[in-house]
Order: structure tokens, then sequence, then C-alpha cells
């Protein structure tokens, strides 16, 4: 096993229990509630795409498949977790500070990383050639 897909798979789980803890503990509806005092729109809605995202994502990832999209759309909620609400506390996300961008900056160089080394498989034609 090469050292990028023992990222890949390890971010895919960390990413992947982060939705699936939010949809089963019912987190789902907190995090609407922030995204409507950021002024999201349909926030409640948003936050189910969100979490649905984080757990087929983290399967693509975690299958090698669709790794590229699945990479790219992680990144996004990770860039604007950072912006929304990491960024205002710092770098730490324990020791130095709390709730730091650290974490989700990791999960970025690791998505980056195995977005990079991805490969797209072709696509086989039909028909003659």
């Amino acid at each position: 096993m090469s050292p990028l897909t023992i990222i890949r798979l390890t971010v895919a789980i960390l990413l992947g229990i982060h939705g699936f803890s939010r949809a089963f503990t019912g987190g789902v509806h907190g995090l609407g509630g922030f995204l409507a005092t950021q002024h999201v729109p349909y926030a409640q809605v948003a936050a189910w795409a969100i979490t649905v995202f984080e757990m087929a994502g983290s399967i693509c990832l975690l299958t090698n498949r669709f790794v590229r999209i699945a990479a790219l759309c992680h990144i996004a909620i990770l860039v604007t977790g950072i912006a929304l609400v990491h960024a205002k506390s710092g770098w730490f996300v324990v020791g130095g500070g709390t709730n730091g961008v650290e974490y989700s900056v990791l999960h970025v160089a690791c998505l980056v990383a195995t977005l990079v080394s991805s490969t797209p498989r072709a696509v086989p034609r039909s028909g003659p050639r």
C-alpha cells in the first residue's frame, strides 16, 4: 500500500466519521442553525447537503472512486469551515488555543496531495475505433 493510499484512506475515515456522527447524533440541526446565523440561504438544507456529502464523499475516497470530485468538494467544505469558524480562533485546535485551523489545514493538505496524485481513469469507449 502506497503512502498516499494511507493518507487517502485515513482522511476518508476521519471526514466520514465527522459526517456520520453529525447525521446520527442530531447535529445537523445545530449546523443548520449556525449556517442560518451566517446568512446561508436554506441553512437546514445546506447542513443536510454538507452532511450527506461528507458521508458519500468519504465513501468515494475509501473506494477510490470519483476521488478528484470528492477531494475538491471536501476541500471546499473545509476551507469554508476555516473561514466561518476556525480562523477567528487562531492556529491551535488544543494546547495553545482551541478550535483553531490546524486540523482543517492538515485535512486540506492531505486532500490536495490525494487530488494531485490521483489519476483519472479512462472511460472505455464503446463501438468501433
